[in-house]
């Protein structure tokens, strides 16, 4: 039995990972929360002939009910990312959005496991940490940003230029962060060979990195990646939930690498340093990370620069969440 809430669940996110999330014979109840439209949205899917017991709650005075006593709360509420907008514009409105719901979780599920879809992850990850430390509550191993998206397009991205190759069972371990130039992906390390060539190699990087950029343009200022994304997330909390069954999965996440110090030693070397926060696969346990894994492989060059890259630009983006927290405590 796993309790489920979702904050946000009448967005373009929301409402495709509420159906998914019904879907899952894990989950035995499903709160929905939002401040607007939630109510027909639960109604909606609580018709579908899945086992699980849906409830909604309305309006800001709903949100403690909402999440007290839940196993797992998945966080996609926010504002969209629309044409011309960066992930520094969507901070300024998410950043209070996400703040706010964690404080209602850290006092109402304070065990609960914590997935964080709302953008910019690199930023909003930290910002929770931060409100959970205020709590006294913190743990790293049950905080987590959920970056799967990276992996999933970087799977389909390849098979696009490989069309024998599986998408579904494809592997690619992406690194880094979760938004342009700090996604990182190891091709060199696919589960299956890939034998790219150098230009292959820059494309698919550049498509993986911005291929949220793709989903903006096409929807032509109606939003950005919700349907996509909301299958990234309910396959991480999928993930999620039978490792808190104790079955053991591996998913690439962003997280506090304190949440296994020697399993993050390998990242450092490669050029993490003393970065707070990045994403890496790990294997979710019972009590969530369980740990780091390690590299498979040797990093190319190219990939080696990425990451440089990449820990430059997360750097900054963490220390914009953690000061926003710092600043509103003032």
């Amino acid at each position: 039995m796993v309790s489920v809430a979702i904050l946000g669940a009448a967005g373009g996110i929301g409402q495709p990972l509420s159906l998914l999330m019904k879907l899952n014979a894990h989950v035995t109840k499903l709160n929905l929360y939002d401040i607007v439209n939630v109510t027909g949205v639960a109604a909606d899917i609580s018709h579908v002939a899945t086992n699980s017991e849906v409830k909604s709650f309305l309006g800001a005075d709903k949100l403690a009910q909402a999440v007290t006593d839940v196993d797992l709360v998945i966080i996609p509420a926010g504002v969209p990312r629309k044409p011309g907008m960066t992930r520094d514009d969507l901070f300024k409105i998410n950043a209070g959005i996400v703040k706010g719901l964690v404080e209602a979780v850290a006092d109402n599920s304070p065990r609960a496991f914590i997935c964080i879809i709302s953008n910019p992850v690199n930023s909003t990850v930290p910002i929770a940490a931060e409100v959970l430390k205020g709590r006294g509550i913190y743990d790293p191993k049950r905080l987590f940003g959920v970056t799967t998206l990276d992996v999933v397009r970087a799977s389909r991205f390849v098979r696009d230029i490989r069309p024998k190759i599986d998408a579904a069972t494809l592997r690619i371990p992406v690194i880094g962060g979760h938004s342009g130039n700090t996604i990182v992906p190891l091709l060199s390390m696919a589960s299956t060979p890939l034998d790219l060539s150098e230009t292959e190699i820059a494309e698919l990087t550049n498509r993986i990195q911005f291929g949220g950029d793709e989903v903006v343009k096409a929807k032509d200022g109606a939003g950005s990646a919700t349907l996509s994304m909301a299958y990234a997330g309910a396959r991480f909390a999928d993930s999620l939930i039978r490792a808190i069954k104790g079955e053991k999965t591996v998913e690439p996440t962003f997280i506090n690498l304190a949440a296994d110090e020697a399993g993050a030693e390998a990242y450092r070397k490669l050029g993490v340093g003393s970065l707070e926060f990045f994403a890496v696969p790990v294997e979710l346990g019972s009590q969530g990370v369980a740990r780091i894994m390690p590299l498979n492989g040797n990093v190319t060059d190219g990939e080696r620069e990425a990451v440089a890259v990449a820990v430059n630009a997360l750097d900054a983006n963490i220390s914009t969440g953690l000061n926003f927290v710092r600043h509103s405590a003032k």
